[in-house]
């Protein structure tokens, strides 16, 4: 592609109908490349044919693999926990993040698919990145990095830290592109200000890790920097990326995402928050419908930019509500099984709270197609089985529960 061409390549303007049916293709692939070469995929998988996945439906056959889960399988079989299909002595590096949870990187020229949200910000061959992501423990700064190698871009490895220091390195070596988190790019304009020196040959660049907020966005527009918001994980690497300010962010081509309810293996209805689940396509780590713990929805309609992938509102809160109840954890996916259990329940959610005496009360509030007192101690058996603790049913009118992608809402104060 030309640097002039606004798109990196041909795939970000495919029609709905060729992408699909591409990811689906790639999908079916990766299933049996994991089933033979993922020990962990070998029985996740099993009883999975490739060629069944024909649509989004059948895709739910699928179990996600949630993030929340990882610790544990990787303590069964270290450090990975089988995900892999190379041996260590294949690997290029391995990363920790908090828990600990390890990641593997492969040997590829852009293995976190970094580049595409680079370009779409007007980053181009021959740019100077200063990219102040971490580069210990976790991948971050080599994510950065390796999409503006990927590019044609040199980069100096800033990391964070040492501010007076880095702004004089800005000042002195006139790098045009930032990578970082907002709040040190906020950090690293403040000192300068302090300190005197000229950081105007910053232009633009990709933030990630924390919000952007409009007061930072502000910020950066006063000192004549374009900076765009990335939605990437250690786990998947990028998924989505913004081209317009406050517009939604743009799903990655070499990612298949689905909003899933939390605490299943379904998709949420069009236009509901749920949690965000990736499919990626590395040969090295095939995460296959991997569960990020974060809540977002998909927005309707396509981009102004000319992209015509679907996208995500962002970051919408944390879709592992798991609420501890007298002493006792209560998960989404108990709240599920309930539901499950009775095929009159149309949409559920689990209210906590507090009565009168400030003890824990639990209701299961229920969108049901028929209400009974045969019903109502039906379910109240299934609560007491699955959670071992009591809950009481209250029947809502259909449509009344908020798709907010809330299974379970902790109602109770503490103040």
């Amino acid at each position: 592609m030309s640097d002039h061409n606004p798109f990196l390549d041909l795939s970000e303007t495919r029609t709905d109908d060729e992408r699909e049916a591409q990811l689906l293709a790639r999908l079916k692939k990766q299933v049996g490349h994991a089933q033979k070469n993922s020990e962990y995929f070998k029985e996740r998988l099993k009883g999975i044919n490739p060629n069944s996945l024909i649509d989004r439906e059948s895709i739910c056959q699928i179990p996600v693999t949630r993030k929340a889960d990882l610790k544990a399988i990787q303590a069964k079989a270290p450090p990975f926990g089988g995900l892999t299909t190379s041996p260590i002595s294949k690997l290029a590096r391995l990363f920790s993040s908090p828990g600990p949870i390890y990641e593997p990187q492969a040997v590829d020229e852009d293995f976190w698919r970094f580049k595409r949200a680079l370009y779409a910000v007007g980053v181009r061959c021959g740019s100077l990145v200063y990219n102040t992501f971490s580069y210990h423990f976790t991948p971050a700064g080599f994510m950065a990095d390796f999409g503006a190698r990927a590019l044609g871009c040199a980069v100096f490895p800033a990391g964070v830290g040492q501010t007076e220091l880095q702004v004089q390195t800005i000042a002195e070596i006139r790098p045009d592109v930032y990578t970082g988190t907002p709040s040190f790019l906020k950090i690293l304009i403040e000192k300068s200000s302090e300190l005197g020196l000229d950081l105007s040959s910053l232009k633009r660049g990709i933030v990630g890790g924390e919000a952007l907020l409009p007061s930072a966005r502000q910020l950066f527009q006063d000192h004549n920097i374009d900076i765009r918001q990335t939605y990437a994980t250690a786990d998947v690497g990028l998924i989505a990326y913004e081209t317009i300010p406050d517009d939604g962010l743009i799903i990655d081509e070499e990612a298949l995402v689905e909003i899933v309810r939390p605490g299943s293996d379904e998709s949420v209805a069009e236009g509901e928050v749920g949690e965000v689940v990736v499919t990626i396509f590395s040969d090295v780590y095939p995460l296959i419908r991997f569960g990020t713990g974060d809540l977002s929805m998909f927005i309707s309609g396509q981009s102004a930019c000319g992209r015509t992938n679907r996208r995500l509102k962002g970051w919408m809160g944390r879709a592992d509500q798991t609420t501890k109840v007298k002493g006792m954890f209560v998960h989404p996916e108990q709240v599920n099984a309930i539901a499950k259990r009775h095929q009159e329940i149309t949409y559920a959610k689990l209210i906590v709270e507090h009565d009168s005496d400030h003890n824990d009360v639990m209701t299961l509030q229920c969108e049901s197609r028929t209400e009974s007192s045969e019903l109502t101690a039906a379910i109240v058996t299934s609560i007491r089985d699955l959670t071992k603790l009591r809950g009481g049913v209250a029947y809502v009118s259909a449509g009344s529960l908020a798709r907010d992608g809330k299974v379970i809402d902790d109602r109770r104060k503490y103040d």
